[in-house]
Formats: structure tokens, C-alpha cells, sequence
């Protein structure tokens, strides 16, 4: 375990604090982290969806005892649900107060744009002086959010400030720890691109995804870890939609446990597919004959 408000010192280090906290990351992955925290550049993870790259950011939170920030995109995400707004009703409030009382406009417009009337949104709160500690700020699944809104990250992702013409500059103490995701559903700006340190998560191997299902499913016999392993690693090699990621399998191998079963047989997999996949298209193609197939090639293996 790393000690209190430490950074990991190097590659192994990082490799291992991860690890405590039943993260299984590719000594690439490791790295990747390391020079992000060393250099203090964010971090941008590219890849399929549930491959572990919001969870990264999650147990980086964990194993450095920061607080999580999270902006979650979404199409029509702007300045105002990512940084800030002014709170308008409580602004309209104060104006009808000084009325009553006489006000100079000059004294109400200094109230008005004063922090207290200030909405702080993930960006603004990341980066915000008044924070005991850096926090971690994951911007997760940025290539949902429209092209112009990365335009406006840009000046967050460069120098850790946010200006706000009525009010000023604000610039963090120190920089947060930045984290941004991508399912590659559109290509990100390579502006964007050039402030981070880039890697791209993929799917796991067999051996890292048997050591992730120990991890995360501790309770599942080590026959079923493998048989799952095994089955989930056959459909990616199945023209999909949707292949499954390792969120899939985590989820599969729990569900699998609550029904009791302690090796994979026809029947519960084709009852449980849905767990796995989630397009109907996906699950016709291989409920019945795909998945004994896949079943059979899966004992075979075991077998031999």
C-alpha cells in the first residue's frame, strides 16, 4: 500500500498499488499511469466499452485517498452543466432586495458575479484553489459529448484554469489528476489528444481476465473462473455487434454464482446470455447451436 498522499515512485510501484486494489492493469497500462502522475499530464484511455478504463479512474481515486470527481458526457453538454452557471433565481432575489433598499447598481453588479452566487460544476470544482487536495477528475466517455465542447476543454486540459468573464480567472493550486474516457464511437479532436498521454485498453487475455475474475468474483470456484474465461474469449472471436467486455464477464461469473452453478452447461448459458451480450441480434446468433459449440471447444480445452 502506498503511503498517505504518496505518488507511486515507479512502474512497479504503480503496478502494485493497483493491484491492492484488485485492479489487474498491463504493465503498459501501469506505465502509462506512472509517467501521467509523474509528469502530471492527463491521462486519456481509448478502447471497447467495459474494459476497466472509468474503473481506473476509480481506483486511482481509491489507492491515492483523493476525492472523485466524475463528468459524465453526454450529447448537448456544455459550459454550464461541465463548469459553472450563475444561480439566476437567487441573482433575481438579491436584485429585488436592493431595490427595497436603495443600492447603488455599481454595489449590486459587484454582489451579483460574487462567488457566493456561483454554481460550481465538475470542471470548475476540480480545479477549484479552495480544495485540501488535488481530487481526481474523470471526464468519462468524451466522445459523446458534441466536438465544440472539446474545444472548451482545452483551456482546462492546458494550464488547470477556468475563465469566467464576470468573475475572473480560476486556476487550480495544483493540478488534478485528470482521467478521460473514449468508446471511440467518434474520433476526439487530436488538439485534445496532444495535452494527455494517450493508451488505448483493450480487451484482456485469457491469463489477465482469469486474474480479474479472482480479483473481482473471489467466491467463484476456480473450474467455473476458467470455463467463463474460456467461453467469453471465444465469442470475441464471433463478428458481433457488441462484444462483451470484462464488466460482462465480472457481471456474468456473479450472476452465474447467485444460480448456483458450478461449471457452465446449454442450459444456463443460454438462459444468461443476456448478461453477456446486449443486442438481440447478438443473442440469437449464438443462443442454441453457437453456444454448445462454443461450450464444446471450452471442456476440450479444459480437457486437455
Amino acid at each position: 500500500m502506498l503511503p498517505p498522499g504518496a505518488l507511486p515512485a515507479s512502474i512497479d510501484e504503480t503496478s502494485q498499488a493497483l493491484l491492492d486494489h484488485d485492479y489487474v492493469a498491463e504493465r503498459s497500462l501501469a506505465t502509462a499511469l506512472f509517467l501521467a502522475l509523474e509528469l502530471a499530464r492527463p491521462l486519456f484511455l481509448e478502447g471497447e466499452p467495459g474494459t476497466g478504463k472509468t474503473e481506473i479512474a476509480k481506483t486511482v481515486a481509491t489507492m491515492l485517498g483523493r476525492p472523485l470527481i466524475r463528468l459524465q458526457c453526454h450529447e448537448g453538454l456544455d459550459q454550464s452543466g461541465a463548469a459553472y452557471e450563475w444561480n439566476y433565481a437567487r441573482q433575481m432575489m438579491e436584485i429585488r432586495l436592493a431595490e427595497r433598499e436603495g443600492l447603488s447598481r455599481e454595489a449590486l453588479g459587484e454582489q451579483l458575479f460574487s462567488g457566493r452566487f456561483l454554481i460550481k460544476r465538475a470542471l470548475l470544482q476540480a480545479i477549484d484553489p479552495a480544495q485540501p487536495v488535488p481530487p481526481v477528475l474523470l471526464i468519462d466517455e468524451l466522445d459523446r459529448a458534441d466536438e465544440p465542447f472539446e474545444a472548451y476543454l482545452l483551456e482546462v486540459l492546458s494550464d488547470f484554469q477556468i475563465t469566467i468573464p464576470e468573475f475572473g480567472t480560476v486556476a487550480a493550486a495544483q493540478p488534478p489528476i485528470v482521467v478521460l474516457t473514449s468508446n471511440r464511437t467518434r474520433e476526439i479532436h487530436d488538439a485534445v489528444k496532444r495535452r494527455c498521454l494517450y493508451h488505448w485498453v483493450g480487451f484482456p487475455d485469457a491469463a489477465r481476465e482469469l486474474a480479474i475474475l479472482g480479483r473481482r468474483v473471489p467466491g467463484a470456484g476456480a473450474a467455473l473462473s476458467r470455463q467463463v474465461v474460456a467461453f467469453v474469449q471465444g465469442l470475441r472471436r464471433m463478428e458481433l455487434y457488441k462484444l462483451p467486455g470484462i464488466a460482462e464477464s465480472i457481471e456474468w461469473t456473479r450472476a452465474l454464482l447467485a444460480l448456483d452453478a458450478l461449471v457452465l452447461d446449454p442450459a444456463v448459458v443460454n438462459d444468461t446470455l443476456g448478461v453477456l451480450l446486449k443486442y438481440q441480434d447478438d443473442i440469437a446468433r449464438v443462443q442454441g447451436g453457437e453456444a454448445a459449440r462454443l461450450l464444446e471447444e471450452v471442456r476440450q480445452a479444459m480437457g486437455a
